[in-house]
């Protein structure tokens, strides 16, 4: 690339600071030459913004959010300060990974080559078994109201070896054109934590853009870290799951995905793990979320 363009990495902090420690860390390695980093402290218990911009002052600009505006919110924080500092591409990453020195450069070199692009992401590994695949990018499905990451839990033998398109670009890592963000928006904080990007990228997809996954860019995330406990998880994902398709789909689909929910997964989950019932009640608040509730779009400028 004779004139590199601008990227700003944005990075989420929610009680995580050894994880950020460990993701800046391995940012400063970058071999790209035009980025920089945006780390937003999405309210956490301790004063870890202090923390943060004592360590990494020099190298990250943080900004500290009073408030948990889960990953949609904080990350919007994030996308605003991007992009008003004139960002060609913001690479919206998890503070629980670490990267490769070359994954930014392999990813601006092919999200180049895409002029109809929504979203670029990076074979991801898990940190703790490091040649196993965590996610190549994603698909998804209006109809049974899922989303699947491909490749997952598979070992890196060199069967995801070619540039492919993907239906979403996993929000663990996803480089995003800044004219793709002013045709779609900003992510949707309806979702608080999950399904945000699967939203974006959908919405995306209505207008022409498409997701895709490099090969040549690698990142490693350690799985889960993130994540609520168990019941609020549960409650989250299912919530936000039937949410996307009541907000992307149709009626007959959103019946179709609570029905698969109601008949199919639920039942088949059970039979295999009888003990967790504090997921069932997640999972029945979650549905009751959605009787008494009707979502809307939201201004996303």
């Amino acid at each position: 690339m004779t004139s590199a363009p601008r990227v700003s990495v944005v990075v989420l902090n929610w009680n995580g600071l050894a994880d950020t420690r460990e993701c800046l860390e391995s940012l400063k390695a970058v071999s790209y030459p035009d980025y920089r980093v945006i780390v937003i402290d999405n309210g956490s218990r301790e004063d870890e913004a202090r923390a943060l911009q004592s360590a990494f002052g020099d190298f990250a600009r943080v900004v500290r959010s009073e408030t948990n505006r889960g990953f949609a919110g904080g990350a919007n924080i994030g996308i605003r300060e991007a992009l008003s500092q004139g960002s060609d591409y913001v690479l919206l990453l998890n503070n629980d990974t670490t990267v490769d020195p070359s994954f930014l450069s392999a990813l601006v070199e092919a999200a180049q080559t895409l002029p109809a692009l929504a979203a670029a992401c990076p074979k991801t590994f898990f940190y703790e078994t490091p040649e196993v695949i965590y996610s190549t990018g994603g698909k998804f499905s209006l109809w049974r109201g899922v989303a699947q990451q491909i490749g997952r839990g598979q070992g890196d033998r060199g069967q995801f070896e070619r540039l492919e398109r993907r239906g979403y670009a996993d929000g663990v890592c996803m480089l995003i054109p800044a004219n793709a963000i002013e045709r779609v928006g900003l992510l949707d904080e309806d979702y608080f934590a999950y399904w945000e990007e699967t939203d974006w990228c959908a919405r995306a997809g209505h207008l022409g853009l498409s997701c895709y996954y490099v090969p040549g860019a690698r990142i490693w995330h350690k799985a889960a870290r993130s994540q609520a406990p168990d019941p609020e998880f549960h409650y989250r994902y299912r919530r936000n799951a039937l949410l996307f398709v009541r907000k992307r789909g149709t009626g007959l689909q959103f019946l179709c995905a609570l029905l698969m929910h109601l008949f199919g997964y639920a039942p088949l989950y059970f039979l295999r793990h009888p003990t967790k019932i504090r997921r069932a009640a997640a999972e029945a608040r979650a549905l009751l979320w959605h009787a008494s509730n009707q979502p809307k779009e939201r201004p996303l400028a």
